[in-house]
């Protein structure tokens, strides 16, 4: 599955650990135990400004039916509505972010920990810089085939 599944409407998407030789051709982790320095890794996206669209993207592990995501927005910047087709966690490590579901918003600042049961339509907006993970867990094969409004992550 290519890395831009994580989802298509976040810009820049990279896999650090694809380049050092934690995973394979695909980009899926092979390593059976890994590490990472969160400052560190923010630092190094900091180098990479300016971001397309002021939101860096970068996948941190992948697997098949699983992603970590460490996303950076400027302040003000928006992921548009979507949904995926998987559970996910979104914890805001810096900052603080508006976390919209239908009927519900939900301010989210750093040490505050989402979770969102799968294909729940959201989006979000960053109102300082904020950084977060996203974690997705995709359910297996046929239940996944199954989900009548397929999302980011099929």
């Amino acid at each position: 599955m290519p890395d831009s599944a994580v989802d298509p409407k976040l810009p820049e998407r990279h896999a650090p650990g694809h380049a050092a030789g934690h995973s394979d051709d695909q980009g899926i982790m092979i390593e059976k135990l890994l590490q990472f320095d969160m400052q560190q890794e923010i630092a190094k996206a900091d180098q990479r400004r300016p971001w397309p669209a002021g939101i860096l993207a970068q996948t941190l592990f992948k697997k098949e039916n699983f992603r970590v995501v460490l996303i950076i927005m400027e302040p003000g910047k928006k992921i548009s509505e979507h949904h995926a087709d998987g559970a996910l966690s979104v914890q805001v490590l810096k900052g603080q972010i508006q976390f919209r579901v239908p009927g519900k918003t939900e301010t989210l600042a750093a040490g505050n920990l989402l979770m969102l049961d799968a294909s729940i339509k959201h989006d979000l907006e960053a109102q300082s810089e904020a950084v977060f993970l996203l974690t997705i867990g995709w359910p297996g094969g046929e239940k996944l085939e199954s989900l009548p409004h397929r999302g980011y992550g099929s």
